[in-house]
């Protein structure tokens, strides 16, 4: 995890993307920790008898490892002040990830991010985070 922004808050800088391997573990897992108890996230059986060919991730995990992308590109200090995402692709065990992003707009030390998450079968979510990041203004 970076502890210090990589990149000044530019308007059309590129974060690096974040690869993140899709497993049966993390979906479940995610599932789990939020609360959403819905089988299709965690019983393949039930998955394939609702028409999905697995166990696929739920929005909230995805949320989540959004959050993370931005928090872990620009630092500790990152406040995350709105974050909105749209999912498509599934995400389904054994695939992977790559997040990516790009600074649409700087006001002070507020950005407004691109994000988007693709997977073998295309794009898993697309979508904006706005992150004040406390003294940005101050860095190179």
């Amino acid at each position: 995890m970076n502890t210090a922004p990589t990149t000044a808050l530019t308007a059309g800088a590129e974060l690096p993307p974040l690869e993140i391997a899709v497993t049966r573990t993390l979906i479940v897992a995610g599932a789990i920790a939020s609360r959403d108890y819905q089988d299709v996230h965690h019983d393949a059986e039930s998955a394939r008898q609702k028409g999905s060919p697995d166990v696929f991730m739920n929005i909230l995990t995805t949320n989540g490892l959004v959050g993370r992308y931005i928090t872990d590109h620009f630092g500790p200090t990152a406040i995350l002040r709105k974050v909105a995402i749209r999912l498509g692709a599934p995400n389904y065990p054994g695939d992977t990830m790559v997040l990516t992003g790009t600074i649409e707009a700087v006001d002070g030390d507020t950005a407004t991010v691109r994000v988007v998450g693709a997977n073998a079968l295309g794009r898993h979510v697309t979508g904006t985070v706005t992150v004040t990041v406390p003294d940005a203004e101050a860095r190179p």
